[in-house]
């Protein structure tokens, strides 16, 4: 594989089809709604022929100094970034040569556009814009909120990790928290359709089936990538020297375990015995996750590269868990979504499926839990909870208001 590839990583090409995933549907979902009256165009008012501004030069060059000093940066160093490109990315890192270079070329990309386009009298144009029609705007929002509000809540949720290593924690591509992400990206996603005369509830039905989707992609690639995302060990299974699993009784599982909490000084782990029945492969309940991205476990004998940590006992690949659940749930969602008949059903039943899988995993994953006394709930399990009583209410006591007709008016396009 040519050398130059080793800087898309695993999890971030899955993050990212996840989203085009997301946008899809979304998108199909935006133009049944359209059809169906229920969404209406924005109109927009736009003035052609106008020459370029100086705004519009600055904000080119600034576009093409950034694209022009982070890819110049990369070469003749990419050995050293390669192992955290998003790292490099928020970093002051870059070649300045080139990035003056991308500044001015870009901006005279710009002028040379405007130029075209200039008319000695500018109009003032009346487009429809459909919902639809901003998809790429919605797959920003969706991904700036997603991924600020998942490292927001994953810090909360490992305070105090997140403070020894703030910076790390941050621009790691491990990480996330999916109800982080989730909340965020809604409050986003409000003031956003806000802005543009989108009634939220329809964008919210719209929006559900891409969003169960995109979350069981993006979980298939913290289980390709390791990023740390997976359950409690399960000591039915223990790592041979070539990162084999051996199949071991349940005091040969636990005392490897204790040798690994006695190696790294860790507090006792939470663990089951789990022994793969004979119809299943044993991958399905332990993985020992060789070469993870997050470094965890112990060094594979005779590895040398970035990634050669093994764990020593397999742990529940919860990741595989959630995506296949995930994609089923999205195929339902898909299968209904012209069967509901009135507005936020789809979302509610959403967010039911959605916190109901959640909980569940938390079940049998390593977090933080809370003492609330006689209970001690993860994060996510709150949350969990509160997403299915929210999502029931909106099944059981949301009733549709009388919408107001749409403006009479008449773009010219």
């Amino acid at each position: 594989m040519p050398e130059w590839l080793s800087i898309f990583k695993t999890f971030g090409f899955l993050v990212a089809l996840s989203f085009v995933g997301a946008a899809w549907a979304t998108s199909q979902e935006l133009k049944r709604k359209e059809k169906q009256g229920l969404l209406q165009p924005e109109i927009v008012t736009t003035i052609v022929g106008e020459p370029v501004t100086k705004l519009e030069l600055l904000i080119s060059a600034a576009i093409g100094f950034v694209l022009g000093f982070k890819i110049g940066g990369v070469f003749g160093h990419l050995p050293e970034i390669s192992p955290d490109p998003m790292g490099y990315l928020l970093s002051l890192r870059g070649n300045l040569i080139i990035g003056i270079l991308g500044a001015v070329a870009i901006a005279y990309g710009k002028y040379r556009e405007k130029k075209k386009e200039e008319l000695p009298e500018p109009k003032t144009v009346l487009t429809r814009v459909y919902p639809h029609d901003l998809m790429t705007e919605i797959v920003v929002v969706a991904a700036v909120g997603g991924l600020a509000g998942a490292k927001l809540f994953n810090a909360l949720e490992t305070w105090d990790d997140f403070l020894k290593h703030p910076i790390q924690s941050l621009t790691s591509s491990s990480g996330l928290t999916f109800l982080g992400g989730l909340i965020v990206a809604t409050i986003m996603f409000y003031y956003y359709t806000r802005r543009h005369g989108i009634p939220f509830k329809h964008m919210c039905d719209a929006a559900a089936p891409g969003i169960m989707l995109a979350y069981g992609v993006g979980r298939l690639g913290c289980q390709l990538s390791g990023d740390g995302d997976w359950g409690i060990f399960n000591t039915a299974y223990v790592t041979q020297p070539d990162t084999a699993l051996k199949a071991v009784n349940p005091q040969e599982g636990l005392a490897a375990l204790q040798q690994y909490e006695q190696m790294f000084r860790l507090p006792p782990q939470p663990y089951a015995y789990s022994a793969a029945p004979s119809w299943l492969p044993n991958w399905l309940v332990g993985m020992n996750y060789p070469h993870n991205v997050g470094h965890e476990g112990v060094v594979i004998n005779g590895c040398t590269g970035d990634y050669c940590s093994v764990l020593p006992v397999s742990v529940f690949p919860t990741p595989i868990y959630e995506a296949i659940t995930c994609i089923i749930l999205f195929f339902v969602l898909w299968a209904l979504r012209k069967r509901f008949t009135r507005t936020l059903q789809m979302f509610g039943t959403y967010l039911i499926f959605v916190g109901v899988e959640r909980f569940c995993v938390e079940l049998i994953r390593v977090n933080y839990k809370y003492d609330w006394g006689i209970v001690h709930p993860t994060q996510a399990e709150i949350l969990s909870v509160v997403l299915v009583l929210l999502g029931s209410g909106l099944l059981l006591f949301y009733k549709d208001k009388p919408s107001a007709p749409p403006p009479d008016i008449e773009p010219t396009t």
